[in-house]
C-alpha cells in the first residue's frame, strides 16, 4: 500500500464508527462499562501496580470516574491525562476527581499546578479507544497523542473497548503502537507483540 492510504481508511473507518458510537444503546454501554471497570480491577497488573495512568472517559468512551474512584480509594498513585499541545499530553497527580475540569477539546483534566508523574513512573497506563481489534491495536481520535506517550513508557498498557465498537482488523501505520491487552465486557484479549 501506498504511504498515506492507512491513514485514508481509518479517516473513513473513524467517521462510520463514530457513527455506530452514537446509536449504541445507553443502558449497553453502562452494563459494558460497569464489566470492563471490574475486569480492569481483577487484572494482576492492577493489583501490582503502585501508580496507574488513566484516561477520564468523554460522553462516548468508557466511564472511567468510577474507576478512578476506586483507584484512588485503593491507594493507587493516579495520573491522568493533561493535554500541553498539539497531539502531546502529560500525566498528571490528582488526589479526587473534584481536581477535574473541561479542559482543550472539552476533556476533564486535572490543573496545571497538578504534579508530573513522569512515564518511567507508570506501572500500567490505560488507553481509551474509539475502536479496537483483538490484537492489541486500536483506532484513535486522531491525534497521535497516545502514539507519542505509550513508547516512552515500559510498563504494561491496557485498552478498554466496548464489544460493539470491536472490528476484526484496524489499519496500521508504522508509528501506530500496539497494546499488551484488550479488555471488553466480554473478555480481556492478550496480545503478543
Amino acid at each position: 500500500m501506498k504511504e498515506g492510504e492507512e491513514e485514508k481508511q481509518k479517516r473513513n473507518l473513524r467517521e462510520l464508527l463514530r457513527q455506530r458510537a452514537e446509536r449504541l444503546d445507553s443502558a449497553y454501554c453502562r452494563r459494558a462499562d460497569a464489566s470492563i471497570r471490574r475486569a480492569v480491577l481483577a487484572l494482576p497488573e492492577y493489583a501490582a501496580a503502585a501508580v496507574v495512568f488513566c484516561y477520564v472517559g468523554t460522553a462516548r468512551e468508557i466511564q472511567t470516574a468510577p474507576l478512578i474512584a476506586r483507584m484512588l480509594a485503593d491507594g493507587k498513585t493516579v495520573a491522568v491525562p493533561l493535554c500541553t499541545g498539539k497531539g502531546i499530553m502529560e500525566g498528571r497527580q490528582i488526589q479526587s476527581l473534584s481536581e477535574l475540569h473541561p479542559g482543550r477539546y472539552g476533556i476533564l483534566e486535572p490543573p496545571q499546578t497538578a504534579p508530573v508523574i513522569t512515564p518511567a513512573q507508570m506501572d500500567l497506563v490505560i488507553v481509551p479507544c474509539l475502536s479496537a481489534d483483538r490484537t492489541g491495536h486500536r483506532l484513535g481520535y486522531g491525534g497521535g497523542f497516545y502514539d507519542r506517550y505509550l513508547p516512552q513508557t515500559s510498563c504494561p498498557a491496557v485498552l478498554l473497548c466496548r464489544e460493539q465498537m470491536m472490528i476484526s482488523s484496524i489499519p496500521v501505520e508504522a508509528h501506530d503502537v500496539q497494546l499488551d491487552q484488550v479488555i471488553s465486557e466480554q473478555a480481556v484479549y492478550h496480545c503478543s507483540h
